[in-house]
């Protein structure tokens, strides 16, 4: 059952301000902005070598292109504006897997790991009242990633299923009293739906598994419905910019891409640990034994 609205709900509701001032003073004491760009940055390293892996797996058991439409319209979740590119190299690798070697297909496993070990490391700085209490084991954080890359692949075979039959959907008509109408806005509404649970549910779990400790399922829906609302405006916003106001391919050329895509890792990353930071803050209201709030850290002498 749902927590009764009293306590640290209650709390929240009526200093709505107040909280989201205190979240933007830890996720500032907490150097959130230089975590997220650490996240980015092995996220920019590990995007392409996991979807390699992930294609790879899945066209044995779901058409290619198929597969490749549902990755380019899912990408531009992560990455507005740039999913094309993206899923182009893919394309090209597949058209030339057989290069794929035993050397190469450890390297990629190595990583596409990455953004989910730095990740760790940077929810462990956030949470860093839960690390003081308990440790995880150095077994368990190495096989998190690799737990990540599977349930990712299955979630990505789910989704390439279900979008297949509601893009078939789209293609139909309903007929009553001599008038058609194409269910090709209902398929469109319906697709964007499943991306957004999506969403929620990929930011749902890995607030519940990244961290150190067991939290509650409803605080990590809390944090996750915070940044993927943040998440939509900003993409929006990313869209926007990208198509009127951008001058990124006058600037850098050829490295367009991979800046835009960093750019939008980075945004990405910082809304991700800012709703970690939400969860984090949320945990210390109206305890009996509060934990104390993060400290800024510091690079000169102590």
């Amino acid at each position: 059952m749902p927590p009764r609205l009293g306590g640290r709900p209650a709390q929240v509701l009526a200093h709505p301000a107040r909280f989201a001032l205190q979240v933007l003073k830890g996720f500032r004491a907490n150097q959130g902005l230089l975590l997220a760009g650490a996240v980015a940055y092995y996220a920019l390293l590990s995007i392409v070598p996991l979807l390699i892996l992930t294609v790879i797996a899945l066209s044995h058991v779901v058409d290619q292109v198929e597969l490749l439409q549902t990755v380019r319209r899912y990408l531009e979740w992560l990455v507005p504006g740039q999913s094309g590119a993206i899923t182009a190299e893919l394309a090209n690798f597949m058209a030339h897997r057989e290069v794929l070697g035993w050397v190469l297909l450890v390297s990629m496993l190595f990583f596409s790991s990455l953004a989910f070990t730095v990740l760790e490391n940077a929810m462990s700085v956030i949470f860093h009242h839960r690390v003081l209490v308990r440790r995880r084991h150095f077994l368990v954080s190495a096989i998190i990633p690799y737990g990540y890359i599977l349930s990712l692949g299955l979630g990505l075979l789910l989704v390439t299923l279900v979008a297949g039959s509601l893009q078939a959907m789209g293609e139909r008509e309903v007929a009553f009293l001599r008038h058609r109408w194409s269910l090709d806005g209902v398929s469109g509404l319906l697709l964007y739906g499943l991306g957004l649970v999506g969403e929620v549910f990929v930011l749902t779990s890995v607030y519940l598994v990244m961290p150190v400790g067991r939290p509650s399922l409803w605080h990590a829906l809390f944090g996750a419905a915070t940044a993927a609302l943040l998440w939509e405006v900003s993409r929006h916003g990313l869209l926007w910019y990208f198509s009127t106001l951008s001058q990124i391919g006058t600037v850098y050329g050829s490295l367009t891409t991979a800046i835009a895509v960093l750019l939008s890792l980075e945004l990405g990353a910082t809304l991700l640990l800012l709703g970690a930071q939400v969860i984090s803050e949320y945990e210390r209201l109206s305890s009996a034994h509060p934990a104390p709030a993060a400290q800024p850290f510091s690079t000169g002498p102590g």
